[in-house]
């Protein structure tokens, strides 16, 4: 006579039970997302607080938006290539964002980027930047 094995009797309740979960989680961070973003194109900031970078990437969101307030131009950051935490806010980045363009001009690393959005995709011709609200062309 033999018994069930634990795995044979909880075992696709305790696999179902975990994917639900990250399901949820899931959800949680793309809600976090995305009224993280609202908050930065409605109001213009404040970028506090914010979602962590590990947040960001499970949401789906794997860009972040910075425009350069010397030149005026927007630029995507790849979140998976930042060499930080996934622990680390996205707020705590707009510190060490650099205008490649500007620093050249200038001849020094040229430090006045602002964070505008997290995105799910590179900025392209078909998916163009962010603009802030209300009113800006």
């Amino acid at each position: 006579m033999g018994t069930k094995s634990r795995e044979t009797i909880y075992g696709a309740s305790v696999r179902a039970a975990a994917e639900r979960a990250a399901e949820a989680r899931k959800d949680a961070d793309r809600l976090a997302v995305e009224a993280w973003n609202k908050r930065m194109l409605g109001f213009q900031g404040p970028a506090q607080p914010s979602p962590t970078l590990g947040d960001a990437i499970n949401a789906g969101f794997g860009y972040l938006e910075v425009k350069c307030l010397g030149c005026n131009t927007h630029q995507t950051v790849a979140l998976d290539i930042v060499r930080r935490p996934k622990a680390t806010p996205v707020h705590e980045l707009e510190r060490y964002m650099r205008c490649k363009d500007c620093s050249e001009v200038r001849g020094y690393p040229y430090k006045r980027s602002h964070l505008v959005a997290l995105r799910p995709t590179k900025i392209t011709a078909s998916d163009p930047p962010s603009t802030w609200w209300p009113g800006e062309r």
